[in-house]
């Protein structure tokens, strides 16, 4: 389950900042989180109240935001939504859309004391 991993990376980023920018609680941690990026968002919920436990952001409230997906088609030249990879074009039914956006996931921001 790669959801794991990508959690045990979200605790690194914030354990990062609190050491730099010296807070001492997490209360909200702001992922943005895009609709082609292959994270299934039930599971890293799941792990980050693990992972975060016993952190800077131990119950912290996680908010994530969810980025369309996007596609620039080969075929016609139209950046085009898409809601799965490989997916045809909406707009001529060709199969060369190359994902352009929706692919990302980071860390937005943190709400901190």
């Amino acid at each position: 389950m790669h959801e794991m991993a990508l959690a045990e990376s979200i605790l690194q980023i914030v354990e990062g900042a609190a050491a730099q920018q010296g807070f001492k609680r997490v209360t909200e941690v702001r992922l943005e989180i895009g609709a082609l990026s292959g994270v299934e968002i039930d599971a890293l919920s799941f792990c980050l109240d693990v992972v975060l436990k016993d952190s800077v952001a131990e119950g912290a409230r996680l908010e994530l935001e969810t980025i369309p997906g996007q596609g620039y088609c080969l075929g016609c030249g139209e950046t085009v939504p898409v809601n799965a990879l490989y997916e045809a074009c909406p707009k001529c039914g060709g199969y060369q859309v190359q994902a352009s956006g929706g692919t990302e996931m980071r860390v937005k921001d943190l709400l901190v004391e």
